[in-house]
């Protein structure tokens, strides 16, 4: 019986995917716009996070889509297609849950954070503008 839930859900996935990524590609928000120097800011800000998802995850889809309206370049690693992204994601966060910000401080030490909710609450408060 269980293989017959996965499929369903599978065959699911597959058939509203790319639907979800079209409307999310139709209805995409505006990026802020900063100066140079505040963006370059950012930037290097972002350039020690990862975000861990899964291209058609709804609550991914969320989670990008606060992304790009803070103009953030946060590396996407895609943890249904890539074997790598995923172990990282199991030994490092302990668990396969997707969207996944890892956080690295300056000091090297990293922060799993999981929850759509929680990770755009962090990205908000981090880099929302005023």
């Amino acid at each position: 019986m269980k293989p017959l839930i996965r499929l369903f859900f599978r065959t699911v996935r597959a058939v509203l995917g790319p639907f979800l990524l079209l409307g999310n590609w139709l209805t995409r928000p505006t990026p802020v716009t900063r100066s140079a120097e505040a963006q370059a800011a950012v930037d290097a800000r972002t350039a020690r996070l990862a975000l861990y998802h899964f291209p058609t995850c709804p609550f991914c889809l969320k989670v990008r889509r606060v992304t790009r309206r803070l103009a953030l370049d946060i590396e996407l690693r895609d943890a249904r297609n890539d074997d790598t992204a995923r172990a990282a994601l199991l030994a490092g966060g302990g668990k396969p849950q997707v969207p996944c910000l890892l956080i690295t401080d300056a000091d090297g030490r990293q922060t799993w954070l999981y929850e759509s909710d929680a990770i755009i609450a962090w990205l908000d408060r981090e880099f929302g503008t005023a």
